[in-house]
């Protein structure tokens, strides 16, 4: 016979029944209003894979660097091209380091650029912008002499031999040393804090209001501008910009606050154009564009598709077996795994989630992890409904005894997820993402969502009559 429940016992179940029910359609709502609006507030953020867009390449020239300091000014060049297509306004950018050195001593070094949803290449490169090489250099006066008779010793040459036929005289066997009188100091655009406009008003020998730019060193730029300041007192420090020099200040006593004046011929937009470019980060190494590849978007549409069309296909064959192994349970796992997939997808609206090919196989692929938990649940539940518990006391020790076997495997799913986000690729981490939030998900459908619908049902034993213990049965067998 079926059991007497108290009025308020029954208000409660369904009370919190409805409120879940409820819940679950408000996110739906919630998706399908950001799904089919085109202005949609919180849209959803595809990858390059999907969206299409651009794919750059630039190779990093690390010739005159120590290769120690490499890493680290390597990390440092991705923040900054990362903060520079971010101010641009490009959506989901993707900015990471490549290394190799597989078959020679001489590794190279590559900045990879992905901007999903730019298709025009030119308009992606014109995106990143010119960010500056920043340099400062003394001038060696020993060079600069030789370098200064070298190129008189030309000119003479070129008037007495070849002034008539206008042929060009070099000079052969001339040091490639001497061809440059200006020597690194160390100090580059990769120490730079900030860089903003002024206006000299007459200061330093410039015309009233001649505009120049004011550039700030961190602490460490700070501290190797004042050494080599005060330990090159009286000489010439270059400033090359993009390496043409644009100014030679001569140093007449150690700066220490850790400011440089950049002045030369600038009007007051270009000033105002160098400060803003520089201010987006002065690069610490030169780089140069290798490769270019557009993706084009509707392929990106395609793979949407296909997956779509998986995850459907996964669902409906997860759900006709749910209901027909387990019936009415099956049919509430069938709501839970709707709620699991409307609150994945929330989450990716919300965080906001960027969508890849890899990430949509990692969403097709956890629909059928998160009814694994509902399928412990039922068959503990099974146990104790064939020893002649109601469903209510079967329901609860069900949970119970299976919760230890989901929290263990969703654990065990969790740390591989995190192995792979943390070693993986961008495409694996994609897929590891999705994967982790699915794994979290599931316990809050499979465990709350499940529990808190099946207690709604009438509470009865396997050998009453009517057709509740049939519905609440398992497999092949009457009951």
């Amino acid at each position: 016979m079926l059991k007497q429940t108290s009025g308020s016992d029954a208000f409660l179940r369904w009370s919190r029944a409805l409120l879940v029910a409820a819940i679950i359609i408000g996110i739906g709502w919630f998706v399908y209003g950001n799904v089919t609006k085109p202005d949609a507030k919180h849209p959803f953020k595809l990858g390059l894979d999907l969206a299409g867009g651009s794919h750059l390449v630039y190779e990093a020239d690390v010739t005159k660097i120590n290769p120690k300091e490499v890493p680290k000014l390597m990390d440092t060049l991705r923040e900054l091209i990362e903060k520079r297509v971010n101010a641009f306004g490009v959506s989901e950018p993707i900015v990471q380091v490549e290394s190799s050195s597989f078959v020679s001593d001489k590794q190279s070094h590559r900045l990879v650029i992905e901007l999903p949803g730019i298709t025009d290449v030119s308009k992606a490169v014109e995106e990143i912008g010119k960010t500056p090489l920043l340099e400062f250099k003394l001038l060696d006066e020993k060079k600069a002499a030789q370098a200064e008779a070298v190129k008189s010793l030309q000119a003479s040459l070129q008037q007495q031999m070849g002034s008539s036929s206008g042929a060009k005289v070099t000079i052969k066997d001339q040091p490639t040393d001497q061809t440059d009188p200006y020597t690194d100091t160390g100090l580059t655009g990769r120490y730079l804090e900030t860089a903003t406009l002024e206006f000299s008003n007459g200061q330093a020998g410039n015309l009233s209001n001649d505009p120049m730019v004011s550039v700030k060193f961190n602490a460490e730029g700070a501290k190797l501008f004042a050494e080599i300041t005060r330990d090159n007192t009286g000489k010439q420090l270059g400033i090359f910009l993009d390496g043409q020099l644009i100014s030679s200040p001569v140093i007449n006593e150690p700066i220490t606050g850790g400011k440089a004046v950049i002045s030369g011929k600038f009007t007051a937009e270009e000033a105002q154009t160098l400060a803003k470019n520089l201010s987006f980060g002065a690069l610490p190494v030169p780089i140069t564009l290798s490769s270019t590849e557009t993706i084009d978007a509707t392929l990106g549409a395609g793979v949407v598709r296909q997956s779509i069309l998986a995850g459907i296909l996964g669902f409906a064959f997860v759900s006709f077996l749910m209901l027909a192994w387990y019936r009415v349970p099956g049919l509430v796992a069938c709501f839970a795994l709707v709620s699991y997939v409307l609150i994945s997808l929330l989450v990716f609206l919300l965080v906001p989630v960027t969508m890849t090919a890899a990430g949509l196989a990692g969403l097709v692929l956890s629909i059928g992890i998160a009814v694994d938990a509902n399928v412990l649940v039922f068959e503990r539940m099974k146990e104790e409904f064939r020893r002649g518990k109601s469903s209510r006391e079967a329901i609860q020790i069900g949970f119970g005894r299976a919760w230890s076997a989901i929290r263990d495997s969703h654990v065990t799913g969790l740390i591989s997820a995190v192995i792979l986000f943390w070693f993986g690729t961008a495409m694996i981490r994609g897929f590891a993402l999705v994967l982790a939030f699915g794994i979290i998900t599931s316990l809050v459908s499979a465990i709350s969502i499940t529990r808190t619908l099946l207690l709604i049902f009438p509470d009865f034993k396997r050998d009453d009559a009517g057709i509740w213990p049939y519905l609440f049965g398992t497999g092949l067998t009457k009951k």
